[in-house]
């Protein structure tokens, strides 16, 4: 993989997106929050993206002016924002800034999004707000989009629902982004493309049988991706996922009976200050604790200790900022094409 630096990615994503139409605000939001996928090691959803979002503010289903984003103000706490399909990184971070403010006032605050644009990976957002001792909690859905199937089905419904958290913590952050099915509508396209085969049986065949072929994913009829557990215990990933549907297009009142097209999500976010709750030493005496004793906790092989949520991927940040992103080969041929059709070629 070729090594790039965060700031030379920054420019040439911002000055991209930018000459798509999107506004300086919405361009340079959205290149950070890809850019951090790739240094937490989400090749999938980081940089490799950004030709998508592209597409989409040039053809007009992507919005990029950040001035088209409207809300209802419920309360101190709450809010409904209409996102007119504005890039989903602007929308999103906008979210958790605004609940934010909220929590430190009144110890939570909540925001709902509908009709926003692909938010890229959850976790790319929490890092600031953990280290500001608050816990940011993302969800999102997305309606135009049906790949798992119901516990017990084969017809693929709903989509994969991730959960991201952060907690705060003396000893190492904690850092979560966990979907509600086995694998992700990326990493099974990624498969497939590479004409690989996944590492389990997390695809369900039209005909109802577990494979690990991402082909029978894109059968005709459609394939399914599991559920969270499986065949075995699929039926709680299915409760997960319908959780996250509810709190995500029907609490925002736009989803799947809307038969939206195009890239889309429907989000919420929480963010929560444990200060005023238990106290912030209390809060963090108790993170510590729970913590130590996982990562003390005897190993099943002593060569693999346990380690905790987003701990990988923060070591693969710190490395990558002094060493440079890796980005796979494809990434950078679409980047590179990108960059030829626009003023910035010649310059890289």
């Amino acid at each position: 993989m070729k090594r790039y630096t965060k700031n030379w990615l920054e420019e040439v994503l911002a000055t991209l997106f930018m000459e798509a139409g999107a506004s300086r605000e919405v361009s340079e939001t959205t290149s950070s929050i890809l850019i951090e996928g790739d240094l937490l090691g989400h090749h999938t959803h980081g940089v490799k993206l950004a030709n998508g979002y592209l597409r989409d503010l040039k053809s007009g289903h992507a919005c990029g002016d950040h001035n088209a984003m409207t809300s209802k103000e419920i309360s101190s706490v709450a809010a409904l924002v209409d996102g007119h399909y504005i890039l989903g990184p602007y929308l999103v971070q906008k979210a958790l800034e605004r609940s934010a403010d909220a929590a430190r006032e009144s110890g939570i605050g909540i925001v709902t999004i509908k009709r926003s644009h692909h938010i890229a990976c959850l976790a790319s957002y929490l890092q600031p707000f953990v280290e500001r001792g608050l816990m940011p909690i993302i969800m999102t859905s997305d309606p135009a989009v049906k790949s798992v199937a119901p516990y017990g089905g084969v017809s693929p419904v709903y989509t994969p629902n991730p959960i991201a958290m952060g907690i705060p913590s003396r000893v190492q952050p904690v850092m979560m982004d966990v979907s509600m099915s086995t694998v992700t509508n990326g990493s099974v396209g990624k498969a497939h493309a590479e004409k690989t085969k996944m590492a389990h049986p997390v695809i369900l065949t039209n005909t109802g049988l577990a494979s690990d072929d991402p082909a029978d994913f894109f059968s005709d009829p459609q394939g399914s991706i599991l559920p969270l557990g499986g065949q075995e215990f699929g039926h709680k990933g299915f409760a997960m996922g319908l959780m996250v549907e509810a709190l995500t297009s029907a609490l925002g009142g736009f989803g799947r009976k809307d038969a939206p097209t195009g890239w889309g999500a429907s989000v919420t976010v929480m963010v929560i200050d444990p200060t005023l709750f238990s106290g912030q030493s209390a809060f963090l005496d108790e993170t510590d604790h729970l913590i130590e004793a996982c990562l003390s906790s005897t190993p099943v092989n002593p060569q693999y200790p346990v380690r905790m949520p987003g701990q990988a991927g923060l070591s693969r940040r710190d490395k990558y900022l002094e060493q440079g992103i890796p980005l796979p080969d494809d990434v950078v041929t679409e980047l590179q094409k990108a960059i030829d059709d626009s003023s910035l070629k010649g310059r890289y």
